[in-house]
C-alpha cells in the first residue's frame, strides 16, 4: 500500500511526476496509470499526484505535452501501417494483436473495462477528497485571518482611546501651565508695584538748616 505523505512537494517530486507522466503520454498510456506509478515511487496517493499535476505542474510542461502527444500519434500511425502478425493465419491471432495494440495505446474496448472505470472513479474521488482538504485548509486560514483582523481592530480601538485620553490630559496640563504662568506674571507685577509704593511712602523732614532729611 502506498504511504500517504503530508509534507510539501519538492522540486525532485515535481520532476519525477512530469517525467513519468510525459512518458505515459508518449507511450499512449493513461494519466491515471502514470499517477499510480508516481505515487508508488515517491510515496504519495495517485489522487494527490493527479491533483498536483493538474493544479501546478502541467502548466510548466505544455510544450512538452504537445510534443509527447505528437510522438504518440506518429507511433500510432506506424503501428497502423505495419501488417498485423497472424492476420493471414487466423482471426483469433489478429484479435489478440489488436487487443494488445488497444491496451498499449489506451484506446479500444480494453480502455472501457470495468477495472478502468473503477480506477478512473477512484482517481476522481481521491482528487475530490484532496480538493476538499485544500478547501478546509483555506477556510481554516480564512477564519484565522478573520480572528486576527478582529483582534487588530480591538487593539486599534484600545490604542485610539489611549491616544484620546493622552490628548485630553495634555490639554489639561497645558491649560494648567498657562494658568500658572499667568499667576506668576501677576505676582511679579504686584511685587514690582509694591516696591514702587514703598519708595513713594518714604518720609522726609527738614533739619534746622532747612535741608530735607529722609526718615527711615
Amino acid at each position: 500500500m502506498t504511504a500517504v505523505r503530508q509534507d510539501a512537494w519538492s522540486t525532485e517530486d515535481d520532476l519525477t511526476l512530469a517525467e513519468i507522466t510525459l512518458r505515459h503520454i508518449r507511450e499512449g498510456s493513461t494519466q491515471l496509470a502514470a499517477f499510480e506509478e508516481v505515487g508508488e515511487k515517491i510515496g504519495r496517493t495517485s489522487a494527490a499526484c493527479g491533483f498536483r499535476w493538474n493544479s501546478c505542474v502541467r502548466k510548466n510542461y505544455e510544450e512538452a505535452i504537445g510534443l509527447a502527444k505528437s510522438q504518440r500519434q506518429k507511433k500510432s500511425q506506424l503501428k497502423k501501417q505495419t501488417p498485423v502478425r497472424g492476420a493471414q493465419v487466423a482471426g483469433f491471432e489478429y484479435g489478440e494483436e489488436s487487443e494488445e495494440y488497444g491496451r498499449g495505446t489506451g484506446f479500444g474496448e480494453s480502455s472501457l473495462s470495468i477495472d478502468a472505470v473503477i480506477r478512473f472513479l477512484r482517481q476522481w474521488k481521491g482528487t475530490y477528497n484532496e480538493t476538499g482538504r485544500q478547501l478546509k485548509m483555506l477556510e481554516r486560514d480564512l477564519r484565522d485571518k478573520e480572528e486576527e483582523l478582529a483582534d487588530l481592530k480591538r487593539e486599534n480601538e484600545r490604542l485610539s482611546k489611549e491616544v484620546h485620553s493622552a490628548q485630553s490630559d495634555y490639554r489639561v496640563v497645558n491649560d494648567d501651565y498657562k494658568a500658572l504662568i499667568q499667576i506668576m506674571d501677576r505676582a511679579r507685577r504686584l511685587a514690582f508695584l509694591s516696591e514702587e509704593d514703598e519708595e513713594l511712602k518714604t518720609r522726609f523732614k527738614m533739619d534746622a538748616n532747612g535741608n530735607l532729611e529722609r526718615i527711615d
